[in-house]
């Protein structure tokens, strides 16, 4: 544009949380309203601020453009669809003025809504420390000062900030004494406080990159946290990003937050829609009286749709970003809709503020938000033309139905999952009983499920043994049960096996006794007294060894602590797991990208000068017993092995040898990475890289390290549309480099990593 332009706009207002969404600017307008204004008696304030347009480059398929009064921003949305949206302030509130379509066969707009506004809600806890975290940290004679507490506090598992209880429950006593700054509990009710959004703005920017078009209000202030309103749009899709982009100065910040668009218009056909926890569509009409309260809806796939004025939309969180780790994946309750008068009503999404098992109420940890870091409390919404088939198809498409896509070539691994099967069976009385928890995880396109059991000591053999045979039992041509054990002993921190076959051991190896005997039921029995006991068994029985969550619970201090040792630097020993939400904070534009991740990257720089092989990452859940209607998409990523076919039950050693050279990716779901090549050396290397993806891409990365230092090149892919496919081709310096690995990340937090590779000696 040849000069900036500029948007009237009233320099105080109130405002509800808002989302960031990585796309077109006209659904960026109209998410950004503020919640205040009301439908009758608005009138615009004259008072006016400038809007900068400097970072806006004009696109036929996004336009920004200042009308009178208002912003107006439209895109070309999916399919023949464009979107438009424009934004006003009154009372010194932002609200979208217009929320229109159009079709590409009609020249005629169809005005969806006016008058809309955006609700945040946020409420706030006091973040602590675990024992559980605190006893591995004592083992290591780690002196617990306040710097080590503010380091792994973030990471916290067992805590539940809203949980009000005289007794917590979960294996989770206060802190130790002498520790400062960290109180003990019971929780105090003046720790937890409750607010709505408020905006004063003192500006207005529109920015473009790529297909992308955002629009941010600064002054944006959400119980202790300030910062921007931010709403964005995508060419090609009618997904709009709303997203309050805000950080706290308070020290221990735990966090959840709600959102929702208010004044959608009530006329002869509008109603609510969902899918009930049975998948089955449930509706209300909104012929009732109106709600006091928002009305929460166990909602399977984290989605509601309105349909009025003879369009529909949707309201949904992103995918995974939006949950912090817990032990089950029961639904309770991510959407909510209120009829707010006869005129109006509003769609949203949410958190609750506990767990819904009772043994599990202590673990409800929310967002962590460590001082001065930049939080996206984010949402979409996704309004399209017709009616409400057509927004669920829409919103759907982003996660497959929550259905891991299938590969060719490929099979899709869940790992680590609590479902105690040897011990469950035996329960029943019978090897022969069906389990649910696996056919929940293969209805999510799981096809190798690694259960994780931890027999006790007493029954130890008897429960392999359930395990082992009840693994095969539930297994077929199309799906394997991969049999897998969780152990605290010997190797340092929680180790997880997981077994080529079948193979029987004990913890306990009497003097005198050795290694190896025969049981005269289980056949050959490993007696295992010392870690030189384990890794023998390990290296005779074919077995591998990831550490399930590192950093953090059981393994807090690990495997730093034993990066030295024989076990981590065997390479049976093959990495860690990955899975986000044990330290849930949404600065972070990578999943676990602020604890899993980096851990990668240094693992491999401490073997970087050794004779061992790369350390790779495998995708596990953590989580216990599955049914159906629970959330296991959301809570769990998976890894992509390139295996043709499954072997046949009992016979896992093709799977353990694809992972032991780590020829697999891990995911989300929502990035795929077929294929993927290194090209040339030195200075002339490059990655060549196929992805696939649904939401926005928001940039690839080449990550590789020298044994010392990680280095990351990184390449913006906001040019390409939505639901897109490309090869990749990034081209870095490998010059004394030891190692690399490649990367795809989605606007929404999404992601997919391939295995590193070693390149050579280090400088």
């Amino acid at each position: 544009m040849s000069a900036p332009m500029t948007l009237r706009v009233n320099q105080s207002f109130v405002l509800s949380w808002w989302l960031r969404l990585p796309v077109s600017v006209s659904c960026l307008a109209v998410m950004l309203l503020g919640p205040a204004a009301s439908k009758a008696g608005a009138q615009p304030n004259p008072a006016t601020s400038i809007c900068d347009l400097r970072a806006y480059t004009g696109r036929s398929g996004a336009v920004a453009r200042v009308s009178g009064d208002e912003l107006v921003v439209e895109w070309a949305g999916a399919g023949s669809e464009r979107v438009r949206l424009r934004f006003a302030i009154r009372q010194g509130v932002p609200v979208i003025d217009e929320l229109a379509l159009r079709s590409g066969s009609s020249a005629r707009w169809t005005p969806v809504a006016t008058d809309l506004s955006i609700d945040f809600q946020i409420v706030e806890g006091f973040r602590r420390i675990s024992n559980q975290q605190l006893a591995p940290l004592r083992g290591l004679d780690v002196e617990l000062t306040q710097e080590v507490v503010d380091r792994y506090k973030w990471d916290v598992f067992w805590d539940a900030p809203l949980d009000l209880r005289a007794e917590v429950g979960g294996g989770n006593p206060p802190p130790a004494e002498g520790v400062a700054g960290q109180p003990g509990l019971p929780r105090s009710p003046d720790e937890i406080r409750r607010g709505a959004a408020g905006y004063r703005a003192s500006a207005c920017t529109v920015r473009s990159e790529g297909r992308r078009l955002s629009v941010s209000f600064s002054g944006l202030t959400l119980g202790s946290f300030s910062g921007a309103l931010v709403l964005s749009v995508h060419e090609g899709t009618n997904l709009i990003r709303v997203e309050a982009v805000a950080s706290t100065e308070r020290p221990s910040v735990a966090y959840k937050y709600d959102v929702g668009l208010t004044g959608l218009d009530i006329g002869p056909d509008s109603s609510v829609y969902w899918r009930d926890v049975a998948t089955q569509l449930q509706s209300y009409s909104l012929k009732g009286p109106a709600n006091t309260d928002a009305v929460t809806l166990r909602a399977a796939n984290r989605l509601v749709v309105a349909e009025t004025n003879g369009a529909a939309i949707a309201a949904f969180p992103p995918p995974h970003t939006f949950f912090w780790a817990r032990e089950v994946e029961i639904n309770v309750g991510y959407n909510w809709y209120r009829k707010d008068d006869d005129a109006s009503f509003s769609i949203g999404v949410r958190q609750g503020e506990q767990e819904a098992v009772e043994r599990y109420l202590a673990n409800w940890s929310l967002y962590s938000a460590p001082p001065g870091t930049e939080q996206h409390m984010a949402a979409y919404f996704y309004p399209t033309l017709g009616d409400h088939s057509g927004a669920f198809e829409a919103a759907l498409a982003f996660t497959n139905g929550d259905v891991y896509r299938p590969l060719p070539g490929h099979q899709v691994m869940g790992s680590h999952y609590h479902t105690n099967l040897g011990r469950s069976l035996m329960a029943t009385g019978s090897i022969d009983s069906r389990l649910s928890d696996f056919e929940v995880i293969r209805a999510a396109g799981i096809n190798i499920a690694g259960p994780v059991d931890r027999p006790r000591d007493a029954t130890q053999l008897e429960e392999q043994r359930w395990l082992f045979e009840g693994a095969e039992r539930h297994s077929d041509e199309t799906f394997m049960v991969l049999p897998e054990m969780e152990n605290s002993n010997l190797l340092g921190g929680h180790w997880d096996l997981l077994f080529s076959h079948p193979v029987y051991y004990v913890d306990a190896r009497p003097a005198g006794n050795p290694l190896v005997t025969e049981h005269p039921e289980y056949g050959r029995m490993y007696n295992i007294g010392s870690v030189a006991d384990m890794m023998a068994m390990i290296a005779a029985e074919d077995m591998l060894v990831y550490m399930p969550h590192p950093r953090t619970k059981g393994s807090t201090g690990y495997p730093d602590a034993i990066r030295e040792t024989t076990q981590f630097l065997d390479d049976r020993y093959r990495g860690v797991g990955w899975r986000w939400g044990m330290g849930s904070d949404l600065s972070e534009i990578r999943l676990s990208g602020k604890r899993v991740i980096p851990l990668l990257d240094d693992m491999n720089n401490w073997v970087a000068g050794t004779s061992q092989r790369p350390k790779y990452l495998l995708a596990i859940t953590e989580t216990y017993f599955k049914a159906p209607g629970d959330d296991v998409y959301a809570n769990g990523p998976v890894s992509y092995l390139r295996l043709d076919e499954l072997p046949p039950p009992g016979a896992y050693a093709p799977i353990i040898d694809v992972l032991e050279r780590g020829d697999y990716f891990v995911t989300s779901g929502e990035v795929l990475i077929p294929s993927h090549r290194y090209e040339g050396s030195d200075a002339g290397m490059r990655v060549v890289a196929e992805v696939e993806w649904t939401f926005p891409l928001e940039f690839v990365e080449v990550v590789f390290g020298d044994g010392e230092r990680t280095t990351t090149h990184r390449l913006s892919a906001t040019d390409h549309p939505a639901f897109g496919h490309e090869t990749f081709t990034v081209p870095f310096d490998a010059t004394g480099q030891a190692w690399v690995r490649f990367a795809a990340w989605d606007s929404a937090g999404n992601g997919a990593m391939t295995m590193p590779v070693r390149l050579g000696e280090p400088r």
